[in-house]
């Protein structure tokens, strides 16, 4: 590891509900799991806030990173001409930074003794992402609150539901500072730990999840700018019990590869070759058809940096898409990550399942009531999400 290690802290979860959640908002400027529940099942990310601030009625993130491209060239294949790709299961940190700002809350401004909203009063909405103030780009939450500060009637472009339009917002000045205020909770960058799938040794492209990250507060996919992946290495787990999925707990350090995507079947960026390490050889990339019921193995890390290989069981395939992105039910075998983990948890997200020599899928989620199971995309479902970002 190298660089400035930065120690993951972790709040209790919240019982299980059947509804989506992932990143818990509460508890300001510490880390926090992240958990994407649907039905019974939860998202094994375990994710993080960075450094948030309440700063004049404006809730949000600093950070800050750059990057542009497509993810896909030429594929690497083999001899006989089939994909073929290096598996990894390693851990990394995962950071993203917001296209815009995105509206998370709507609350009040108390204005003389009077509370108003003007977020509200001009239309704005929870979900919505503000692009522009007066015409001037918004690519942070501080940059948001400085444009607003001042003014007392702003345009804000914003985007709802992927149709572009513009409001006017008349910010209130606040009674403690007078300074004024749009009245609105704003995210602009989130982070957390998951799991790489795989790296193109052709391209540097790698894949990681399975699965998209959205926002705790709006239940949608995050919208990005850009994004980074940093070295990580597992400190600690806590071990998944029926109705308390577990999660892996861990550090950050120096940055080594670009996130250009955050789609609903996985995370896609690029690495620095000379910055991964990994012992494991390409291996073929199966089609959904080629997968079958039985034994496979997943790769994984649960402690430090170490990457095993741990046995699973495929219980059921959905080769008709009837449960896409959740092409596999599997469960866990591995006696030493039934004891490590208690199954899959919460920062496995993105494990490579590997069968007959071949890489089939990730494991992607968790069922609440038994961590010993879970889901997994294949690799046709994920691949066709990255490949489609040229």
């Amino acid at each position: 590891m190298r660089g400035r290690r930065f120690f993951i802290k972790k709040f209790p979860l919240r019982p299980a509900a059947a509804v989506i959640v992932t990143v818990n908002a509460s508890g300001l400027g510490n880390i926090i799991s992240a958990r994407r529940m649907r039905g019974k099942e939860v998202a094994v990310i375990t994710q993080r806030f960075l450094r948030r601030y309440l700063l004049r009625g404006v809730m949000f993130v600093l950070a800050a990173a750059l990057v542009t491209g497509g993810v896909t060239a030429s594929a690497a294949q083999d001899e006989s001409g089939q994909r073929v790709l290096v598996p990894l299961g390693s851990t990394a940190g995962i950071r993203m930074f917001a296209d815009g700002v995105l509206v998370v809350g709507i609350c009040p401004v108390d204005s003389g003794g009077t509370q108003v909203s003007p977020a509200e009063s001009a239309g704005i909405a929870v979900g919505d992402r503000i692009l522009e103030i007066n015409s001037v780009k918004v690519e942070s939450a501080e940059q948001l609150r400085q444009l607003v500060g001042s003014c007392e009637t702003v345009e804000v472009t914003l985007e709802r539901d992927g149709k572009q339009m513009t409001v006017t917002a008349e910010p209130a000045p606040s009674a403690d500072s007078g300074e004024r205020k749009l009245g609105a909770w704003v995210r602009d960058s989130i982070a957390g730990i998951g799991t790489l799938t795989y790296y193109d040794p052709e391209t540097g492209a790698v894949g990681a999840l399975g699965h998209g990250v959205t926002d705790s507060d709006t239940k949608s996919l995050m919208p990005i700018s850009s994004g980074s992946l940093v070295h990580s290495s597992v400190d600690a787990v806590r071990k998944g019990t029926p109705g308390s999925p577990g999660e892996l707990q861990g550090s950050f350090a120096s940055e080594y590869g670009t996130i250009i995507a955050n789609t609903e079947r996985g995370v896609f960026g690029y690495v620095d070759t000379g910055d991964l390490t990994t012992s494991q050889q390409a291996l073929p990339v199966a089609s959904t058809d080629e997968i079958v019921e039985g034994d496979a193995v997943i790769l994984s890390s649960v402690q430090g940096e170490q990457v095993r290989e741990y046995s699973v069981k495929i219980l059921r395939v959905y080769a008709d898409g009837s449960h896409a992105p959740r092409d596999m039910l599997i469960e866990v075998t591995a006696p030493d990550l039934l004891e490590a983990t208690g199954g899959i948890v919460q920062g496995m997200s993105g494990s490579p399942v590997i069968q007959n020599g071949k890489l089939i899928g990730a494991v992607t989620h968790v069922l609440i009531n038994d961590p010993t199971r879970g889901y997994a995309i294949s690799m046709d479902s994920m691949l066709e999400y990255a490949d489609s970002l040229t």
